[in-house]
Order: structure tokens, then sequence, then C-alpha cells
């Protein structure tokens, strides 16, 4: 009974180290949140209304943005608004909303890389 009980312990802390499992820092090179969506890493980026959207590679180093296109839906509060995302540089993508976007905002992205995979991911 003991070693069954270690074993599951052992389990149980290894099934809490994957779950907290990150690409290095929750932190992307502009100081935006990193998540995973549609084969990438994606950093979102708030300014004032502007929204932008990092491409990374696996290493959190900027990737090309060439091909992907994407949108942003932007709550708070009582208010929502649909940014549409268009390519800025060779590794972003971004948008302008028609206000300054609210500390604690959430924000969902909907993005689809060049191979015509999509996906979606909150902020």
């Amino acid at each position: 009974m003991k070693k069954f009980l270690i074993a599951a312990a052992l389990m149980l802390w290894a099934g809490m180290a994957v779950a907290q499992h990150s690409h290095g820092s929750t932190k992307g090179p502009n100081g935006g949140a990193v998540q995973d969506v549609a084969g990438v890493h994606v950093e979102l980026v708030l300014a004032g209304n502007a929204v932008t959207i990092n491409i990374l590679d696996e290493n959190n180093k900027p990737a090309s943005a060439t091909g992907f296109s994407g949108s942003v839906l932007i709550v708070a509060g009582g208010s929502r608004e649909t940014v549409q995302l268009a390519p800025a540089g060779d590794t972003a993508l971004k948008g302008e909303g028609r206000a300054a976007i609210p500390a604690g905002a959430q924000v969902t992205l909907v993005l689809k890389n060049p191979a015509g995979k999509s996906g979606q991911v909150k902020f």
C-alpha cells in the first residue's frame, strides 16, 4: 500500500509539472503574453487602442507573419468590439480599436496560418 501511495503521489506531481509547462516565459520579447495557436507562438501587445500580434517561433524569436490573417474580439465590461488584423512589418499583425483598450479586457484571437490551419486563443 505504501508503494502504491508513493507511486500515486509521483504521478500526480509529474502531471502537475506537465500542466504547468511553459515555453520559457509567459512574457514575450516585447513584454506581452504568449500563447500557442495555429502552429505558432503569438505575443499579444496592447497599447492605447492598438492591438499587435507578434508571430514567434518555438524559441519565442520573431518569425515571418507572411500569409497570416486574423482578428481579435475585445470584451471589456459590457463593451464588445471585433478588430481585423492586417500585416504590420515582417513579423506582426496589427489592428486598431475605436477606443483605448482598458486593463483587464479579455482578448480572443482567431488566427489563420498560411497553410490554412486556424485556431483561437484567449488572453
